[in-house]
């Protein structure tokens, strides 16, 4: 119980602010973000009030998938720098009260990993039964039907073991076989690794691809209806190649190895079209993670009332049923306020997504930038780096438009990120968002999210309080957030006119915050894409 208080502590409701190390800040001027420079800009991420910052993979890698294609679990690639720059960070940030959480990668590495190199050698060997690995048909074909991802089979054949290897990615993310025990051990003293270099949390990658169905059962059609299809893998159901009921078992693991070394959060990434039933598993009760999110609002093309009760409604029981995490925008998706939004004032939009992120009940996950409004860039063809992107041009326009890089002065060259050439060019609009900008106006989007963290954080009933919903008309949105006897009144207009102003709010009720509203007046209608945080 004392373990489980002190978990509760910093994690449950803690906002946490997601880094793309390559596009963060480059120190060196080689045109790629790295630790030393993140450790430059804590001070600025402290400033924010998020409680932690999550930092996406610095291990060693070829950077076929930009370090998701793990070569070495436990050493920093050197284009981001050394262990002892980690361990710098690492001091750092924890000197500044900042948490610092992880991505693991545990349901695949890269090709050029040792394990790989061994596994691939024979069918004898000690690491053979690492990957998976199985036989032609007898018509040369692969084993099944299953897709990668990224186009194309799950399978690629090795000449040298005459069989094929299974990848629900690139071919060069080949996958483990987590019904291994020898394979969790490894994975888990990885983990261990990192946690004795003081490290506060894992997010897991891809979790649910971790296990697959044993018997390799070819995966069901899924019908095309209406849906847009980019790539195979969109024309299953995804019922075999992962998901398998003992992940959790494996995440029960996980946890104890965590708990160990007290108040470390964990949380899962769970794709899929159907991810609760999987959430919740991941997530039930003290014996597995802490957290879970998915893409209900990552990929989503429109913001409305039902969109968010509908992804919030599953998340209002007991904390034992599980405690979600939040994400509007990451370095996967485009950025939500140009998929949400295609009007002129951007920043009131930001200003309204951003207070929406940080009311819901859960763990909200910022995305660098995000706390600046930055839309969406548009790469050009010629400049693409990410695989997706390139292989299904133009039908999706892949990745790369939310991992430019982050803007820090306006007037410098590449927008103060790089003193060299940046590994990807710098977004439109993104200079006039610049934080040196924003830092000199008092109602930019910046200081209205520091504003705003700083309500959230003061604040138990929209830390860990509890959830309802008004009964109001769309396009407004209503929530309340309790804890103890402090009850807060959340309004969003979601739409682009004003809207009647809802009877369940006061009119003699104060603003702890507010957006949107004209002259500080608010005895009148709700104005479209406002905001209004209040104490009743």
């Amino acid at each position: 119980m004392e373990q489980e208080q002190a978990e509760h502590s910093w994690w449950r409701g803690a906002v946490i602010y997601q880094i793309y190390p390559r596009s963060y800040f480059d120190s060196n001027g080689d045109g790629i973000g790295d630790l030393p420079g993140i450790t430059g800009k804590l001070s600025y991420i402290a400033s924010l009030g998020v409680a932690g910052i999550w930092i996406s993979p610095f291990f060693t890698s070829p950077m076929k998938d930009f370090g998701y294609d793990v070569s070495d679990y436990c050493d920093v690639d050197p284009i981001f720098g050394t262990l002892a720059d980690f361990d710098r960070l690492i001091e750092e940030a924890h000197a500044l009260g900042l948490k610092v959480v992880i991505d693991q990668v545990m349901s695949h590495t890269s090709d050029a990993h040792a394990w790989f190199a061994e596994s691939r050698r024979d069918r004898t060997n000690d690491k053979a039964d690492w990957y998976v690995w199985r036989d032609a048909r007898p018509d040369g074909t692969p084993p099944n039907n299953w897709q990668a991802v990224f186009g194309g089979a799950a399978w690629t054949w090795d000449a040298r073991r005459q069989q094929y290897y299974m990848h629900n990615f690139l071919s060069e993310q080949p996958q483990l076989n987590l019904h291994n025990s020898e394979v969790q051990d490894a994975l888990l003293a990885a983990s261990r690794f990192w946690l004795e270099r003081g490290v506060d949390g894992f997010r897991l990658d891809a979790i649910n691809f971790s296990m697959f169905d044993p018997a390799f059962r070819d995966n069901p059609a899924w019908e095309i209806g209406d849906r847009t299809i980019t790539r195979p893998f969109d024309m299953q159901h995804h019922v075999n190649n992962q998901s398998h009921p003992n992940i959790p078992l494996y995440l029960e693991r996980v946890r104890a190895l965590t708990d160990e070394f007290g108040a470390v959060f964990t949380v899962a990434e769970v794709a899929g079209p159907n991810p609760l039933p999987e959430m919740r598993a991941f997530t039930e009760g003290d014996s597995r993670l802490n957290s879970a999110y998915n893409f209900d609002f990552l990929y989503a093309s429109t913001l409305t009332p039902g969109r968010v009760r509908r992804a919030q409604s599953n998340w209002t029981g007991p904390v034992e049923e599980g405690w979600p995490s939040w994400a509007f925008s990451n370095h996967d998706a485009p950025r939500c306020v140009s998929r949400w939004y295609g009007g002129t004032d951007r920043n009131r939009f930001a200003k309204l997504t951003n207070a929406l992120l940080l009311c819901l009940r859960g763990n909200p996950i910022l995305y660098q930038g995000e706390e600046l409004g930055l839309p969406q860039a548009e790469v050009p063809f010629e400049k693409l780096q990410d695989p997706e992107a390139i292989a299904n041009w133009p039908l999706t326009l892949g990745r790369d438009g939310a991992r430019t890089p982050m803007p820090w002065v306006s007037g410098a060259p590449e927008g103060g990120f790089t003193t060299g050439t940046p590994w990807l060019p710098v977004g439109q609009g993104h200079l006039e968002a610049a934080v040196d900008v924003q830092d000199d106006h008092s109602e930019s989007v910046l200081n209205f999210t520091r504003r705003l963290l700083g309500v959230r954080g003061a604040s138990r009933a929209l830390t860990t309080g509890d959830i309802a919903f008004e009964d109001v008309e769309a396009p407004l949105l209503a929530l309340r957030r309790s804890a103890g006897d402090e009850t807060l009144l959340c309004i969003f207009n979601l739409g682009e006119a004003a809207q009647l102003r809802p009877s369940c709010m006061p009119k003699d009720a104060d603003a702890l915050l507010a957006s949107g509203w004209r002259d500080g007046d608010m005895t009148g209608s709700v104005p479209e894409y406002s905001v209004w945080i209040g104490r009743i």
